[in-house]
């Protein structure tokens, strides 16, 4: 059973290493196409907030994700299906630059191995889907009209304003507006793996109360509840460290098919409209995945504000068959990650892991 649990934390490590590089176009790809950075002082910027978002976030997130189905079904061999499913989808679609939802992948993979290991799709948050989907058409929403409004204030306030001037100023600001989303993606992405990594741990500490041993140090994470009814995660300060460091790692790797497809394929975007998209997508973040705990994603929190940038100048601006084709890739993913990790778990189990 240890050493099934250490293949599930490595590859657990694996995907977020994945999910960094494959989201790394959500936090640089405005702060590139301005040309306010280079690519690889991009992703180094954009790397260093991922991490030092474990000092600031709490673990809202992480708990909501371990909560996705019913914890007296699941096994290791159910997440271990999970983590193989979103790696699989992960990897398709950063190879042809599709930019989906790494947290949505995740959620359907653990969703849908659960669903093959007990035949019952009962055995589901119905909650957490439920607003995890939700999600997937309001946080775009969300972000396309704070940006817009964002845009508006900022284009009215310095309408007056020397046009080199606001541009240079605009830059040196969109690096804390960058920073800022860089910060939200930190502390959104990286504790879905810490949820699961928890759940296979959670499930490791209830064999060993079986067999009658102590728990050791590295292994204590525990689930309480607290007087109004809410669970709460503790884990051990190595699991978040971890999974914050592998996806600043894999953040610096960088993606560079899908920056291409966020920074340049939607809309053109100036300096000015970098920093309203980036603010607009700091504050959804920040407001949904840390205010509610819901596994929001940044890859369409980020698209939707620069669909909104894009639409203050006029609506053709936006490339809308590129914003369809997104919106299809986003809702295919839950879905998608549900049938590759049953397929995925059914293997497992035949093969007798």
């Amino acid at each position: 059973m240890l050493t099934l649990l250490i293949i599930i934390i490595v590859l657990a490590f694996v995907f977020d290493l994945i999910n960094g590089f494959h989201d790394a176009a959500n936090s640089i790809a405005t702060v590139v196409s301005t040309k306010v950075l280079a690519p690889l002082p991009a992703v180094i910027w954009a790397a260093f907030f991922n991490f030092l978002a474990y000092w600031i976030f709490d673990l809202k997130v992480a708990n909501t994700v371990a909560k996705t189905v019913d914890g007296s079904v699941i096994s290791l061999q159910v997440i271990l299906a999970g983590i193989i499913a979103a790696i699989i989808w992960n990897l398709l679609t950063w190879y042809y630059g599709i930019p989906s939802s790494s947290s949505h992948t995740l959620i359907g993979g653990f969703a849908g191995a659960a669903v093959a290991h007990t035949g019952t799709f009962t055995v589901i948050n119905q909650a957490v889907i439920f607003k995890t989907v939700g999600f997937i058409f309001l946080a775009p929403v969300i972000g396309m009209v704070i940006s817009y409004l964002i845009t508006v204030i900022i284009l009215w306030t310095f309408r007056r304003a020397n046009p080199h001037s606001a541009d240079k100023w605009f830059k040196r600001l969109q690096l804390v507006s960058s920073g800022a989303f860089s910060l939200g993606h930190g502390g959104s992405d990286s504790q879905k793996v810490v949820g699961i990594i928890s759940a296979a741990m959670l499930v490791y500490v209830a064999q060993i109360h079986l067999e009658g041993a102590a728990i050791p140090a590295w292994a204590n994470v525990q689930q309480t509840v607290d007087a109004a009814g809410k669970v709460h995660l503790h884990v051990p300060s190595w699991i978040p460290i971890s999974c914050y460091a592998a996806i600043s790692i894999g953040t610096m790797m960088g993606g560079w098919r899908i920056v291409k497809t966020m920074g340049t394929k939607i809309t053109k975007v100036t300096p000015v409209e970098g920093v309203a998209a980036e603010t607009a997508g700091a504050i959804t973040l920040f407001g949904v995945s840390q205010g509610l705990g819901i596994p929001v994603s940044t890859t369409h929190t980020i698209a939707g504000s620069i669909m909104g940038v894009g639409m203050t100048k006029r609506l053709s601006a936006v490339r809308w068959g590129v914003a369809t084709n997104l919106l299809v890739a986003w809702i295919i993913t839950i879905p998608v990650s549900m049938l590759i990790a049953g397929l995925v778990y059914l293997a497992i189990r035949a093969l007798g892991i």
